[in-house]
């Protein structure tokens, strides 16, 4: 009796800021700003911490901090639990910045997604988007 693969699917996105690494990692850590272009959350940048994102929609997402590495990686849990299995996601996101001579690249990875969640992948696609597109209006405006 063969079980069925568990493959799952990523969301990749890269994305080049006009800012330094150390501008994207106050914007990535810091909660105030992650409500900003995120949303509202209890975020603390300590491997291990346990924290909710609570999206407009009324989700909550329960995370944890996998790791950190100061102006290079971040990594967390992104779960979140439906009734339905198809919107029901243990996954993970993980961002990297790399410094670029115009600024610093940006690449998210959201992993996880099954092939049975077609629905949450695409939004995640579509969603990942316009977070990174708040991020960098967040980033743009004056300090």
């Amino acid at each position: 009796m063969n079980q069925p693969a568990t493959e799952t699917r990523s969301v990749v996105v890269e994305r080049d800021f006009a800012f330094p690494p150390e501008k994207l990692w106050r914007a990535l850590t810091q909660p105030h700003l992650i409500e900003e272009w995120l949303m509202k959350n209890d975020f603390k940048p300590n491997v291990g911490h346990r924290f909710n994102l609570r999206g407009d929609w009324g989700g909550v997402l329960d995370c944890e901090v996998l790791a950190v590495e100061p102006n290079k990686t971040l990594s967390y849990t992104w779960d979140h639990a439906h009734a339905d299995a198809a919107y029901s996601l243990k996954s993970v996101v993980t961002f990297t910045l790399t410094p670029i001579p115009t600024g610093t690249r940006l690449r998210m990875e959201q992993s996880g997604f099954r092939s049975d969640q077609p629905q949450a992948f695409g939004g995640a696609k579509f969603g990942w988007q316009k977070f990174l597109e708040n991020l960098n209006q967040l980033l743009a405006r004056p300090d």
